[in-house]
């Protein structure tokens, strides 16, 4: 049987590119070839104020990951880092990606996480602890979330809905989306006071402020409000136990009018919890910055929505590239 050690150094060596990506899309290299089309080594060096030797490695770096071509001695962006890395673009990632880029020191302590079971990060830092921390996570998750609700948010049934609750709504990125494509619906978005200040900011800029109410409350103990028709749990529970997670799905379901719906997105994993890989990767990076952090299955939620009251369970994964799972069911 023939046998390669290839998989292996790739794994070993997969970081190089990851910090490559960080590196470029901070320095604003895509910026700067989307400005110019094409530029050389020179006035690229000037524009991020980098040295020419770093500069170069860090560009040649970016063409051997495929970020983005060379042509002699001029550099374009690829088709998808103009579309996705270029800050402004509609469908622009660079800040979804910072909150990668955050966690990395983080997984360098993960034989911590291993030998102790216990975050090796304070989750608090980005929860309010630290202002500039926070406010970096919550626009990276407004980013990543902006993104990810151009696909979801039409998923959703809410045409004949009128009031919806998030709960644990970050930036309201998705309250947001909801609301701009259903005009007859209202939102309140429920999340810890200092990440609620920061949401508060951006659906204000999104126009929609009539419509989207942000309440700081942690959802652990808050009071939710009642008579809605739709819950949103979006992206929020895999960072909470398993009686947690029960007890939102139940005072979820005393929010809600009879008949009303609840949506339930997240990463997931099979019954073997080792598949989807990216899933069981996610656990491990909720585990070092959480202290309940993990990915439950499908067959979890479905186990815990009925012990809530609910019926109709239905689950679906999203299109690619999202890695994440979709969950509704409607109060009984």
């Amino acid at each position: 049987m023939n046998i390669s050690p290839s998989k292996i150094m790739e794994q070993a060596s997969a970081f190089y590119g990851s910090c490559i990506l960080f590196t470029a899309s901070d320095l604003g290299v895509f910026k700067v070839l989307d400005d110019h089309g094409t530029a050389d080594l020179v006035s690229i060096s000037k524009e991020i104020d980098g040295d020419l030797r770093g500069t170069r490695l860090l560009l040649d770096g970016c063409v051997a990951v495929g970020l983005i071509t060379k042509d002699g001695e001029l550099y374009s962006n690829t088709a998808e880092t103009a579309a996705f890395l270029v800050p402004g673009k509609p469908g622009d990632l660079s800040g979804a990606i910072r909150y990668n880029r955050d966690v990395y020191s983080a997984w360098g302590k993960l034989p911590e996480l291993v030998k102790s079971g216990v975050p090796v990060e304070s989750p608090e830092l980005h929860l309010g602890d630290d202002a500039a921390r926070t406010r970096a996570f919550v626009m990276s998750m407004h980013g990543r979330a902006m993104g990810i609700g151009q696909m979801l948010i039409p998923m959703l049934d809410l045409k004949d809905c009128r009031n919806l609750l998030d709960i644990g709504g970050g930036s309201g990125a998705y309250a947001i989306l909801s609301a701009q494509n259903n005009q007859a619906l209202s939102c309140t978005v429920m999340d810890l006071p200092a990440v609620s200040a920061i949401a508060a900011e951006l659906v204000e800029a999104a126009g929609v402020a009539d419509r989207v109410k942000c309440v700081a409350g942690d959802y652990h103990d808050a009071e939710f409000p009642v008579g809605n028709d739709v819950v949103n749990i979006l992206g929020v529970l895999h960072q909470e136990s398993p009686e947690y997670i029960l007890d939102i799905l139940k005072r979820s379901y005393d929010a809600l009018v009879p008949g009303g719906k609840i949506n339930i997105l997240d990463m997931m994993t099979d019954e073997t919890r080792c598949s989807p890989p990216f899933s069981a990767l996610f656990a491990v990076n909720m585990a070092l910055t959480a202290e309940n952090g993990w990915v439950f299955s499908s067959k979890d939620m479905e186990e815990w929505l009925t012990d809530a009251g609910f019926v109709d369970f239905e689950c679906v994964a999203l299109p690619p590239p999202m890695p994440h799972w979709l969950i509704t069911a409607r109060k009984g």
